[in-house]
């Protein structure tokens, strides 16, 4: 199932159910009045965070969700029953936002729940009209509308470890060695077509997808996974050795991070080399130094190599617990 990280849908509060016109029946007494009940409320639409990353993929082929009208009112002044209220499950991470009225909801943790479009009230039975002067009232209102709305959702990952980067740099390979999250590797650029997450140690880490120079204008694939960067804690930047210079392979991920956000450049960073076997013991020395001139913290990592992978691991684990403050 392909990843979905935007979607779109309309929704409408339940409508109040309509009053009634009925007569109280007695004993020797047929009409002993009015007795028409009240419509029940129509169902309230609420939005929900929990934790599953695939729910808007699920919903591709459902773009209306609506809640349930308010029952009629009943003889014997008995209130309708009011419509059930309509929770719709998205993503944490979501921000949806209401096309109509512009007001936005940010579903940053998991059980967040809001209130996004109300039922309508029910109508007045005919006992509600009753009066010392009209003692037989005939007339009832209907039921009120519910709000109706238009909606945009916006998924923005939320992981401890965003692993950045541009295409081919190794980003998917270490997520599978440090998570076993089964992502896609290719020997081309741009295998990577969705965001993939992992988790280790109870950190999650997101492997967000090949960046390219222009892709805070909306070029190449990753462009719009920039968004996905905002929420991580700790940026890991993987620059691979294949690279002649890794020096402008670090400065176009951070340009573009800084003219989609320029937040983002303040987020803690760790500079990962990648493909460490890709070049001899010398020439890594030196790319190791140049590495130390854009980062105060540099880490390598050869990926055929279990030692070195599990030290990465528990760098990752260091930092996410230095941050917390463990």
């Amino acid at each position: 199932m392909a990843f979905t990280d935007e979607y779109q849908f309309e929704s409408k509060a339940g409508k109040g159910g309509d009053g009634v016109v009925r007569w109280r029946h007695e004993k020797s007494r047929e009409f002993a009045g009015p007795a028409g009940g009240d419509g029940g409320r129509g169902g309230d639409v609420y939005i929900r965070a929990v934790r599953d990353i695939a729910l808007l993929s699920k919903y591709r082929n459902k773009t209306r969700f609506d809640a349930e009208d308010g029952h009629p009112g009943e003889k014997k002044s008995m209130k309708g029953k009011n419509g059930e209220d309509l929770y719709i499950e998205l993503p944490v991470g979501s921000v949806v936002t209401n096309l109509d009225t512009h007001e936005i909801f940010d579903l940053t943790h998991e059980g967040d729940t809001f209130m996004v479009l109300a039922g309508g009230q029910g109508g007045y039975g005919n006992e509600n009209f009753k009066s010392s002067r009209n003692i037989t009232p005939k007339q009832a209102t209907t039921g009120k509308p519910g709000q109706e709305g238009r909606f945009a959702v916006e998924l923005r990952l939320i992981a401890d470890i965003g692993l950045i980067g541009l295409p081919s740099a190794g980003k998917s390979s270490l997520l599978n060695a440090l998570t076993h999250a089964d992502a896609k590797v290719g020997a081309y650029d741009f295998t990577t077509l969705e965001p993939n997450l992992g988790v280790m140690y109870g950190i999650v880490l997101a492997d967000i997808p090949g960046l390219i120079e222009g892709a805070s204008e909306g070029k190449g694939l990753g462009h719009k996974f920039l968004r996905h960067v905002r929420r991580t804690h700790i940026l890991a930047h993987c620059v691979s050795c294949e690279h002649d210079d890794i020096t402008s392979a670090y400065h176009t991920i951070r340009e573009e991070l800084k003219r989609y956000d320029e937040t983002m450049c303040e987020k803690p960073e760790i500079l990962i080399l990648t493909k460490t076997d890709m070049c001899s013991p010398e020439e890594l020395s030196e790319k190791i130094k140049e590495a130390k001139k854009l980062s105060q913290h540099v880490e390598t990592v050869t990926l055929y190599d279990d030692e070195s992978v599990k030290y990465i691991g528990g760098v990752f684990a260091r930092l996410e617990n230095e941050k917390l403050g463990i």
